[in-house]
């Protein structure tokens, strides 16, 4: 038999394709403090209420079936989460976490010298994906800390195949209102796959805002994404939702990974969309101290961004002793993480998710104390 000789063959290694090395890692938010054995956790946007008891106890009760495949197809799941939102069940596609879905539509959309177009400050897995697929990320200015429409349709061009956008924001909390999706989507060519990450819309509450299921339900070229990892408090679990036309849901399914959620996953999410008293609960916390967030903090002379999401971010001077990381750090010595998102080109600001009461009292304590130092 005669071996190939290229340089791929003869390298002395196993040879990752080009670009790959150069992905930068996601990295999380922390969740240690090396001598604090319990520290306040605010730095994930996760649930400070926990999970729904219902979900606990769905969770608890699919212990005996762990030996078994789950239903590859999530059948109970993708049924429940149509009723919740009266959509066609076809339509839907499970993953593990919405994350799973960004890099599923870049492998299904996307060659080598492909892009993808998303905001300066938005979510980093739209990114990785795309990269991992060869593919160009074009990043459009964010004025305000807030998408602008017109700075996304400058960066489309022939070789455009999606655009990603987190409405609410992560990590800024900005939004745009459903007048300004609209508009999005008519400035895109139809070859153009918008996609609608709403890990956060259960968050905005704000009248103008719409959730992109309708525009998804018409539209040949929308797909909208959800999560049961933040108002549902499953993030452990890992299990997202999208909702798109069948010709983006049918590519997407062909090479889904099968059983990619588990059976107490889905049993638990099933049981968390059930127990509407939760998730009114979890709305209600945030909107009541993200705006006691942000009127307390903004009284310290800090500046923070107007958010729909369950975190606030919090703008600092780039005056030493006074910056971003400086203050997450000395919040980190007093037992309470936040988020630094300089990875995100926001090197001046910290995002701290809201929690419980005695949390966010603590918070706006600790960040008097910082800046009056």
């Amino acid at each position: 038999m005669t071996v190939p000789t290229t340089d791929r063959f003869a390298a002395p290694r196993p040879t990752p394709k080009p670009g790959i090395l150069d992905i930068a890692a996601y990295v999380g938010g922390k969740s240690k403090i090396e001598g604090v054995a319990h520290p306040v956790k605010l730095s994930s946007n996760e649930n400070i209420l926990g999970s729904s008891d219902k979900a606990k106890a769905a969770y608890r009760d699919a212990v005996d079936r762990m030996h078994m495949y789950p239903d590859g197809k999530g059948s109970a799941l993708r049924a429940a989460i149509a009723a919740h939102y009266r959509l066609e069940v076809e339509r839907i596609t499970l993953g593990d976490g919405s994350d799973e879905i960004f890099a599923l539509l870049n492998q299904v959309y996307l060659e080598p010298g492909d892009n993808i177009v998303q905001g300066e400050h938005g979510f980093a897995a739209y990114a990785i994906g795309a990269r991992a697929c060869q593919g160009e990320v074009r990043f459009a200015k964010e004025p305000g800390q807030r998408v602008a429409v017109d700075e996304i349709v400058k960066c489309v061009d022939e070789r455009t195949r999606l655009v990603f956008i987190a409405n609410p924001a992560n990590p800024t909390g900005t939004w745009l209102t459903g007048e300004e999706i609209r508009a999005l989507h008519a400035a895109l060519p139809p070859s153009v796959v918008l996609v609608l990450d709403g890990a956060y819309a259960e968050f905005c509450t704000d009248p103008r805002f719409e959730d992109g299921l309708d525009l998804a339900r018409t539209a040949e070229n929308v797909i909208v994404t959800r999560t049961f990892s933040k108002l549902h408090g499953l993030a452990a679990l890992r299990v997202g939702w999208g909702y798109g036309p069948a010709g983006i849901i049918e590519p997407l399914e062909r090479i889904r990974p099968p059983f990619n959620t588990s059976i107490p996953a889905q049993d638990a999410a099933i049981a968390a969309l059930a127990d509407l008293d939760f998730q009114q609960r979890s709305v209600a916390l945030v909107e009541q101290w993200r705006a006691w967030l942000t009127q307390q903090i903004g009284g310290l002379g800090l500046e923070v961004t107007p958010s729909a999401a369950n975190f606030v971010l919090i703008n600092f001077p780039a005056a030493p002793g006074k910056t971003a990381l400086e203050a997450e750090a000395f919040l980190a010595s007093k037992g309470y993480l936040v988020r630094a998102v300089g990875n995100y080109n926001l090197p001046n600001a910290i995002r701290v998710t809201v929690g419980l009461e005695e949390h966010n009292r603590a918070v706006v304590d600790l960040l008097r104390e910082f800046v009056s130092r």
